[in-house]
């Protein structure tokens, strides 16, 4: 072999071994883990009077306040997440929470607030502001919050953060079988969060993802969520996270029997002098709502028709007297009203001095004018109506139109918890401002009103309204249309006199009749005691709380045989 073969191979032989020696290097660096640290404060950054909040699993777009060494969340998150029944009135810059037996209340940046439990309020204080406000922004303490909601909360420092526990239910688990390291990303190569010794328990998260290299996305009990090695994990586990929490008891007055109610319409404090006569007539009939009550002022006054000559005439009657409050008065915004903490008192303490004065057994609410952004505040009023109510033993029932979603911010669902009964006004499906000629209560829509209420609201505590009148359509030749209302014997004589007979609809359960008068197209729906025991049938089917009736005085009295069978 000659010299430049020599250094031909030596030279070949040096180059393979730089080769494999560099890709040796190569090799080992790539499956070297990183040893590289990233601080948890450039993980999660956030400012000295922040907290990084972490929702069960997930880090939440918002972030909370560090005051003091208090946490406290924005209202949005607090109301949205863990308790809707928090309330702030951006008015009067007030804080409200009821329970079933008490209102608290706590004014912004005050650590004092107030406790109302009949219609007296006391003082009671804590080691921290319940409420702070910087502008439109509203914040509420943590501590507070989780007294009477159900969730828990764990806060850590370096970086600031919260872990809040509120979803009950299965959650995929795992536990560090060798010790490793918490990662920030799928990599071996990737940055350090933690160290995991064995037995740390970790929580799998987004377990939509799929699978990454060998890593798993989890998060420790601290709240830092990374990556971990598979192979350095035990087999996964579900575990049910239970919840502790007691739900507060909205207690409530039930009647031993079927509640038939009847509203009776007044104009006067003399209705004493004619309510006897109009009972006498009745049967079974175990309450009566006087329509005694209107609001007057935008402040929460009322203007009165009460009379203890009334309720002592009732109650010897075997009555009990549910008065009536409406909200018929055109000028009065019922938002500027309901939305103002002051003014819900004012309203509250008025109805239930009046209901302690006159001795009345129970107060009916009948606000129809509740616009969608009023529904809020006209819940909170029913939650604090009902809370003084509950402590002085009176009868809380609302009034409410059939469900449909135009009316959803009734909030039939939370009245069904904190009310005594809720009523369902099932008529006026065609009422004088239709523009088609219907029926008052058609057999579907009264069965429609009963299934979508009892949805939400549980059927003892549900009582469904029927009419005592039909109306009486008038139709031009040119498609003016018009109508009134007419009592049962009423109409009844209309029919009779005109010799105009009826044809049952089975659609609609109706006696219906059309004919023509002086150039004028007449049709009516008549409600008699036919179309009366349809309803009833389908109202005891349903086994609800009973019936009311609008109104007193508009029935046949045959009309009570049928009921009677029903109810009793």
């Amino acid at each position: 072999m000659d010299k430049k073969t020599r250094i031909a191979i030596i030279g070949s032989t040096v180059m393979v071994l730089i080769i494999l020696i560099t890709l040796g290097v190569t090799i080992v660096d790539k499956l070297t883990p990183s040893e590289e640290v990233m601080l948890l404060t450039d993980y999660y950054k956030v400012e000295d009077t922040e907290v990084l909040v972490i929702l069960q699993d997930k880090i939440y777009e918002k972030k909370g306040m560090l005051i003091d060494g208090v946490v406290y969340l924005d209202y949005e998150t607090i109301v949205q997440n863990f308790n809707h029944r928090f309330y702030w009135d951006n008015n009067e810059n007030i804080l409200t929470y009821t329970t079933p037996n008490e209102i608290i209340q706590a004014e912004a940046g005050n650590s004092e607030y107030s406790v109302t439990k009949n219609m007296i309020k006391t003082k009671e204080s804590s080691d921290y502001p319940v409420v702070k406000v910087f502008a439109e922004d509203v914040y509420l303490a943590l501590d507070f919050v989780g007294k009477y909601s159900d969730m828990t909360f764990t806060y850590y420092e370096n970086p600031n953060r919260v872990v809040i526990k509120y979803l009950p239910g299965e959650y995929l688990f795992t536990e560090v079988a060798k010790a490793t390291q918490l990662r920030f990303s799928a990599s071996i190569k990737s940055q350090l969060l933690v160290q995991l010794p064995v037995g740390t328990s970790l929580i799998y998260v987004n377990m939509e993802e799929a699978p990454k290299k060998g890593f798993s996305k989890v998060m420790t009990e601290e709240g830092i969520i990374g990556y971990v090695k598979n192979k350095h994990v035990k087999e996964s586990y579900y575990q049910t996270i239970n919840s502790t929490y007691q739900e507060p008891e909205y207690t409530n007055i039930s009647k031993s029997k079927k509640v038939n109610l009847v509203f009776h319409q007044v104009f006067n404090t003399d209705a004493a002098g004619n309510l006897e006569n109009l009972i006498k007539s009745t049967k079974g009939v175990t309450t009566v709502t006087p329509t005694w009550f209107t609001i007057d002022s935008v402040e929460g006054t009322i203007s009165s028709l009460a009379s203890k000559d009334y309720v002592e005439k009732a109650n010897e009657l075997g009555l009990e007297v549910w008065a009536l409050v409406d909200d018929f008065n055109t000028e009065i915004s019922m938002f500027d009203l309901l939305s103002h903490t002051s003014r819900r008192e004012t309203l509250a303490n008025s109805l239930v001095e009046a209901a302690i004065e006159y001795k009345l057994n129970g107060i009916n609410i009948d606000f129809e004018k509740i616009s969608n952004d009023t529904g809020i505040h006209y819940i909170q009023f029913l939650r604090e109506l009902s809370v003084k109510c509950r402590n002085n033993g009176i009868v809380l029932s609302v009034d409410n139109f059939v469900p449909t979603p135009y009316t959803e911010h009734y909030d039939r669902e939370e009245q069904g918890k904190i009310l005594d009964y809720v009523i369902v006004m099932a008529y006026d499906e065609y009422f004088a401002g239709s523009e088609v000629a219907g029926p008052v209560a058609s057999l579907g829509f009264v069965q429609d009103a009963i299934n979508n209420t009892l949805d939400v609201v549980p059927k003892e505590k549900t009582i469904i309204a029927i009419p005592f009148y039909s109306r009486l359509w008038k139709e031009s030749e040119d498609g003016d249309i018009s109508s009134e209302s007419l009592a049962m014997t009423p109409a009844s004589e209309l029919l009779q006199s005109n010799k105009i007979e009826t044809v049952w609809d089975e659609t609609t359960a109706y006696n219906y009749a059309e004919y023509k008068m002086d150039g004028f197209v007449y049709k009516i729906w008549q409600e008699e005691e036919k179309s009366i025991e349809e309803k009833l049938k389908i109202i005891y089917d349903a086994d609800v709380a009973g019936i009311a009736a609008w109104k007193l005085g508009l029935e046949k009295e045959s009309t009570w045989n049928i009921i009677t069978k029903y109810l009793n």
